[in-house]
């Protein structure tokens, strides 16, 4: 439960957000990402996103002050932003609305009923980014018994306990929502964490249909979670975003938010990172006919994170209601524009290391080659600096860069 002092803070906190969501600033910037999302785009687009927010607190504005783990989460994100947004915005669009977590009675639903066996290697005890070894523990078919479903539920009593407290807060100040589900529908990322990256590899040359096995039993399951979700109404249609972009393509308002929290109405996310190191063929074989019966039950899917996938793009292509393709260090941005299928926006991924050491210079020349590639193909680009481990201490670094970033874009 929380105290007045507690709502009070939550109250504040929303009053700054929603200052910022309703002014004509981010009036002017749905405009620009509606442009971007429906083909007219402007400019390239600038995000930052997964920030290293251990090494960010300047000014105590992060420091949380509610226990209860709930709320404390409601309020550890409206810090996040307000701090973003004060600090590096780029193009970061607020919806103007109180976006509230769904409560769902099995928080582990995606982990198919197996615990991780892994070690993990830290080098700073607050970073959430870690090093890990893991075991395998599926050698034989007889594993794949381990694999098990369970069941995707929201706990409508906590939920009406949440919403009740969310009317008590917010009412006066804000809209209030159900923030639901991006679903992440990359399996090979939890495959990874079974089996081990490397015995993946050797399993996709020794044991090639304990692997076809393994993924038709986690695309059975993943399509019984779909349908639980879409029944339920869990899936997000409020919150513009999927996997760090945003994917608005109607003014907030307009209806958009207003939909049944369906698959069809939503935005999943999909990829096979470990598959950098593989040819095209091995995604054609293990991903492709699988990501197909998943994509076709969501209205659009963004693909990608930070494996190379310049020299699979007509594969991606054959994948249903793909809109967005992440094009990450390790990929060619001019091969990428080049082979792109039309229709499909670049979403590219400069490389935070550079940032990480404060070299402003390096990533600016990276993402001017990056822009003339997108440019010389007729390309729509947007830019995420993501995966931001650590900045060593200087905040400051993610700081010019979202300025140095808008500065170029809109030159």
């Amino acid at each position: 439960m929380l105290n007045q002092k507690e709502m009070e803070i939550l109250r504040d906190l929303a009053r700054q957000y929603m200052e910022i969501a309703v002014s004509r600033q981010q009036e002017e910037t749905q405009k620009l990402w509606i442009a971007h999302n429906t083909g007219h785009g402007q400019r390239p687009m600038v995000l930052i996103d997964q920030i290293p927010w251990h090494e960010m607190d300047v000014d105590g504005s992060l420091k949380c002050r509610i226990q209860d783990t709930y709320w404390r989460g409601v309020e550890n994100e409206l810090r996040q932003k307000l701090y973003q947004y004060r600090y590096m915005p780029g193009d970061m669009l607020l919806p103007p609305d109180m976006l509230i977590p769904h409560v769902l009675k099995y928080d582990s639903f995606r982990s198919f009923g197996i615990e991780i066996d892994e070690n993990i290697a830290k080098t700073e005890e607050a970073n959430s980014v870690v090093s890990h070894k893991y075991h395998n523990q599926i050698e034989t078919m007889e594993d794949l018994d381990k694999i098990q479903a369970t069941r995707l539920e929201a706990d409508r009593l906590k939920e009406e306990e949440v919403m009740a407290a969310a009317h008590q807060i917010f009412d006066r100040i804000a809209p209030i929502r159900w923030q639901g589900i991006v679903f992440h529908s990359g399996l090979w990322d939890t495959i990874s964490q079974w089996l081990s990256v490397e015995e993946c590899y050797y399993a996709l040359l020794d044991q090639p249909e304990l692997l076809h096995a393994m993924m038709e039993r986690m695309t059975d399951i993943t399509l019984e979670w779909i349908h639980q979700g879409s029944e339920q109404e869990l899936f997000d249609v409020a919150g513009g975003i999927c996997h760090c972009s945003h994917t608005i393509v109607k003014p907030f308002g307009q209806g958009m938010e207003d939909r049944p929290g369906t698959s069809f109405n939503s935005w999943t996310f999909g990829l096979a990172q470990l598959f950098t190191s593989v040819s095209p063929d091995v995604t054609r074989e293990f991903e492709l006919p699988y990501m197909k019966r998943i994509f076709e039950q969501f209205g659009d899917v963004y693909y990608g994170c930070c494996e190379k996938l310049d020299d699979r793009l007509d594969i991606i292509g054959e994948m249903p209601n793909v809109r967005k393709v992440s094009c990450s260090p390790w990929s060619d941005p001019r091969r990428f524009a080049e082979r792109l299928p039309q229709g499909m926006i670049i979403s590219n991924k400069p490389n935070p290391a550079f940032v990480a050491c404060g070299n402003l210079d390096g990533i600016k020349e990276e993402m001017k080659n990056t822009m003339a590639a997108a440019r010389a193909h007729n390309r729509t680009l947007e830019m995420i600096l993501k995966d931001n481990s650590s900045v060593h201490g200087h905040p400051e670094y993610l700081w010019e860069f979202s300025k140095m970033a808008l500065e170029l874009v809109t030159a």
